[in-house]
């Protein structure tokens, strides 16, 4: 029987250095896996990569020789404080649960998250408080959870995606829905310098309507040209990404075109839209996972979703796939994210398999929750990869994911930073 040994605090760990002895080496980065290698760790980083299996000498030795070694994965989309299956339909969510429920929601399941195997994760749209709360908490090693980068409150205009109002009586309201409401050029960049004051490490904006979202139609662009254009140049003036909620063409082509760092979900792209993605390099974050949670809960509990959401479901999934498998062809560079919150937390790892079925090589779709991911993020000289002076940041699974993409939902072994957080013998 497998016996997992969680140890979250540091103290806990043995002192001095660490070997690995890996069987098998995905480093994140190369096209192919390397045989029987050594990885030294010092305190939380990678200190040496060896062939052969070395010996330990007075170093504690992890001997994963019969397993598959990778980088801690990473989720580019994930939103921590949101737990759709656990707390019943949205729509209740929004005015039963206050902002302390969502940081202990947040907290369970970043503990949650960190045990799948994802040491890092942008969380794109929790309430600005709780999330930089959570993000200081987990670096000070308060909590169990994986490297956070937190947008906070999302931007949408009056009536959009993340406008929290729309299906409620204008009486019915909380303060903080409107922080993220942004309509015309002043607002816009106001709205950036708030979250850059309030602790966000990037920006995201809505500027198509949604799935979730009460009233809009994720084919519309709600955000004008100019709205746009005044977050992403306000955002990249003071050194912060822009990550944007889109899935209509038009709301894709105009934030590409534009400048925008990423485009989460990207539904209804085309070729076109790719074109001006790889021109301004532009990612995509398909957030497959999410479609097929949503497709099934449509069926099977519609009632957690509403008649209005449960219809755009189904059309986004008959989708979704095709096109992600479109983009990968045309050479537009993609990260993972799962957008757990909306799917379940824990399940992240589903996302690498539909991307696999969506067309994607095993290798690659790797990557792009490993170091593709960590280059969206923007900090691929720490995490992201197996490679001297990386956070020793380190995942294992007993088979070859290569092989089965699915390894990466059994993870066996998962350390965070040089300590050691679950091993399954």
């Amino acid at each position: 029987m497998c016996t997992p040994k969680c140890l979250p605090e540091r103290e806990e760990q043995k002192p001095g250095n660490i070997v690995i002895h890996a069987g098998r080496l995905i480093d994140g980065i190369s096209e192919e896996p390397q045989m029987e290698v050594s990885i030294t760790i010092s305190d939380d980083r990678i200190t040496a990569i060896d062939p052969g299996f070395i010996d330990a000498g007075d170093a504690r030795l992890i001997d994963l020789s019969s397993s598959t070694v990778l980088p801690g994965l990473i989720d580019c989309h994930v939103h921590l404080s949101y737990d759709l299956a656990a707390h019943g339909p949205l729509l209740q969510q929004l005015v039963t649960r206050s902002t302390y429920d969502e940081l202990l929601t947040a907290a369970s399941n970043a503990r949650r998250t960190l045990m799948a195997g994802f040491t890092s994760i942008r969380d794109v749209g929790g309430h600005t408080p709780v999330v930089v709360a959570l993000k200081k908490s987990i670096t000070a090693g308060e909590t169990a959870g994986p490297r956070l980068w937190v947008s906070g409150d999302i931007i949408c205009p009056t009536g959009g995606h993340a406008d929290y109002r729309n299906p409620f009586d204008a009486c019915l309201s909380k303060p903080h829905w409107k922080d993220g409401i942004a309509d015309a050029e002043a607002e816009c960049i106001k709205a950036v310098r708030e979250r850059s004051r309030g602790g966000s490490d990037f920006i995201k904006i809505a500027p198509s309507g949604g799935v979730t979202s009460q009233g809009t139609s994720p084919h519309a662009q709600m955000m004008n040209d100019t709205e746009i254009a005044a977050i992403i140049d306000t955002a990249h003036a003071i050194e912060k990404k822009v990550a944007a909620h889109a899935h209509g063409k038009k709301a894709i082509d105009r934030c590409a075109a534009l400048g925008v760092d990423s485009i989460e979900h990207g539904t209804f792209a085309d070729d076109e839209s790719y074109q001006l993605m790889k021109q301004s390099g532009t990612w995509l974050v398909p957030t497959l996972l999410v479609n097929a949670f949503q497709a099934e809960m449509a069926k099977v509990k519609p009632e957690l979703l509403g008649p209005e959401t449960a219809r755009k479901v189904i059309e986004v999934f008959e989708i979704a796939s095709k096109n992600v498998g479109a983009a990968y062809k045309n050479g537009v560079r993609i990260a993972l994210g799962s957008d757990c919150g909306i799917s379940l937390h824990g399940q992240n790892a589903k996302e690498f398999s539909l991307l696999v079925a969506a067309g994607m090589s095993p290798m690659h779709a790797i990557q792009s929750g490993t170091s593709s991911a960590a280059e969206l993020i923007g900090a691929s000289d720490h995490i992201g990869s197996i490679q001297v002076g990386w956070f020793a940041d380190v995942i294992a699974t007993k088979g070859d994911p290569l092989a089965d993409i699915s390894e990466l939902e059994r993870v066996s072994f998962v350390m965070k930073g040089g300590d050691v957080l679950l091993a399954q013998s």
